[in-house]
């Protein structure tokens, strides 16, 4: 199974993917340092919204196989600086989160992660359980 971390903003939804992932019970939790669930790093948004945490980024992803970008759709903000993925050494994938809520933004959010330089891109509801498996597929694959 792939080592992955998840990298986006505060209140993108970083850790409800990964309880969805790990079958986990759905609550609010606040990440506030890094986190890791066997396989996944959990980062908080903050590292990524302030530029001084991006070397605990990268650090953090030399222990993984892959990085994922992770974009609310919800939010029209992309906070991914133009080709974000080029700070990493490693593959870089997009995933949106919040595709059950009733006002969403997808082309935005696909156009900001292919800007910041993912990859493959996967639309999910961790609520709905839509995407899930294709995510954990890709990690199994």
């Amino acid at each position: 199974m792939k080592k992955i971390i998840f990298i986006g903003s505060i209140g993108s939804g970083k850790t409800t993917l990964i309880q969805a992932l790990k079958k986990l019970n759905m609550k609010y939790k606040k990440t506030q340092a890094m986190e890791y669930y066997d396989n996944i790093i959990d980062t908080p948004g903050e590292y990524l919204e302030n530029r001084r945490y991006y070397n605990a980024l990268t650090v953090a992803s030399y222990d993984c196989d892959v990085v994922a970008l992770i974009q609310d759709s919800s939010n029209k903000r992309c906070v991914f600086p133009p080709n974000f993925s080029s700070i990493f050494t490693k593959p870089v994938i997009g995933i949106i989160t919040k595709t059950d809520k009733e006002e969403i933004f997808i082309d935005e959010s696909i156009n900001c992660l292919k800007l910041a330089g993912a990859g493959e891109i996967f639309k999910t509801s961790s609520k709905e359980n839509i995407g899930i498996c294709e995510i954990q597929k890709y990690l199994n694959d």
